[in-house]
């Protein structure tokens, strides 16, 4: 069989990873934007309880992940992960419209209602993404690197790279007046049946690979196996690709969290919508086009000059004013970001062990999810208090973030010179 053979992935394939890719990210996407509305607006407007529900869920995700992915690494399987995971995923979010005040205040001391109906939302949250990790992130990932090949995984990456923002522009532009209008029930419920369905059809979907290779030994050792300096030793590029990760994740979590208040509150962009919907379309456009090119070129030698564009939208981002230069500077900010993503993730796949695909994925939770959510918003807030920038709301001085932000990206940004210097001296494709 050719290379070019091996490289193409069949109808049946790329529809089951178009469907569980946009799926698994709506959910996600009304796990990190919605729900903290929902706990915001209907249970208690305590931002303590917030902060400790997306610490909660960001750790949980993690264990998740690094259990699920090890148990299908030893079972040599994916599918039954990805459907039961993705159907009881789906149920866990129908289940969200259940949770009111009410309904805790019917079981629980009227006193204490609201303190129990955030336990309630916090520990239901848990649940779901201790489900959605194990599914997504751990099943769903490592199938996906089951399946594909070195030669075909930058395109393959590219068009998983847009699912993010496809299913914020899904969710915001078809479910979103629900929410306005206070139909949470009917919001979550309508969110959790796709999930359901999707999970269903992903049984027919999903083909595992007919020649598995098993990981052997003890579970509990699998667990940490990846966190061994002699498992780092033994696969160096793919701990510098993780390193890379680590340090791009840093750098989107320095803005990201800020963007919005960035737009609305300082720039007084009150069409923040229209810039957003405009600059996550072309920049998604971008990701696809240039998928092909990053498998022709080389993902190792693709990454200098997608660095290079991701860091001079940050600078753009940090002198733009007025809602047409801040979408010229935001499509090309947003054009880089998932141009160093896309080669980055491929890079990981390519060097994941055979029989630790799943327990690649734990690994990436850690260094592209858990660390980068811990260091970089705080080192953004760091950057906001600095820069003393405030606007006034009734009277009162509020403290906004400031385009010093992206001047901040742009400095950690800088430091994957070293881990891509350190890849393209290995010659790694």
């Amino acid at each position: 069989m050719t290379t070019e053979i091996a490289a193409k992935l069949g109808g049946r394939s790329w529809t089951a990873l178009i469907v569980l890719g946009f799926a698994g990210q709506v959910a996600w996407t009304v796990e990190n934007m919605y729900l903290n509305v929902f706990l915001y607006d209907t249970v208690s407007d305590d931002p303590g309880a917030v902060a400790t529900m997306v610490a909660a869920s960001a750790a949980t995700a993690t264990v998740a992940t690094l259990l699920v992915g090890a148990l299908s690494d030893r079972a040599g399987r994916r599918r039954s992960f990805i459907a039961a995971g993705y159907v009881l995923w789906g149920m866990a979010t129908a289940a969200f419209g259940f949770v009111t005040v009410d309904a805790v205040a019917a079981v629980a001391p009227v006193a204490g209602a609201v303190t129990a109906t955030v336990v309630a939302v916090i520990a239901l949250d848990c649940v779901m993404s201790f489900l959605g990790a194990g599914a997504n992130d751990a099943a769903f990932q490592a199938w996906v690197t089951d399946v594909t090949r070195p030669a075909n995984r930058g395109r393959v990456e590219s068009v998983l790279a847009i699912m993010p923002l496809v299913s914020m522009l899904a969710v915001f532009g078809g479910f979103d007046s629900l929410t306005r209008a206070g139909e949470w029930r009917l919001f979550f419920v309508l969110i959790g049946a796709i999930i359901v369905v999707v999970g269903a059809v992903s049984w027919v979907l999903v083909r595992d690979r007919p020649d598995p290779v098993r990981q052997e030994g003890a579970y509990l050792a699998s667990l940490v196996h990846g966190l061994r300096p002699s498992a780092i030793r033994a696969n160096p590029v793919l701990y510098l690709a993780l390193a890379a990760w680590t340090i791009w994740g840093i750098s989107t979590q320095v803005f990201l969290p800020y963007l919005i208040i960035y737009l609305q509150r300082y720039l007084n962009i009150e069409g923040y919508a229209i810039v957003l919907a405009v600059v996550l379309t072309g920049s998604s456009a971008v990701s696809v086009a240039c998928g092909p090119l990053i498998d022709r070129v080389g993902k190792v030698r693709f990454l200098p000059p997608a660095i290079a564009v991701y860091g001079t939208g940050l600078l753009l981002m940090s002198v733009a004013t007025g809602m047409i230069p801040v979408i010229a500077a935001g499509l090309v900010m947003m054009s880089g970001f998932m141009l160093v993503l896309a080669p980055i993730a491929a890079i990981v796949r390519d060097h994941s062990p055979p029989d630790r695909a799943g327990h690649v994925q734990g690994l990436r939770m850690v260094f592209a999810i858990l660390i980068p959510m811990i260091v970089g918003p705080f080192l953004g807030a760091a950057v906001i208090k600095g820069a003393d920038a405030y606007y006034e709301e009734l009277g009162v001085l509020k403290q906004v973030p400031s385009p010093a932000i992206f001047l901040a990206a742009t400095v950690v940004v800088a430091f994957m010179a070293v881990p891509v210097r350190a890849l393209r001296r290995r010659g790694t494709a």
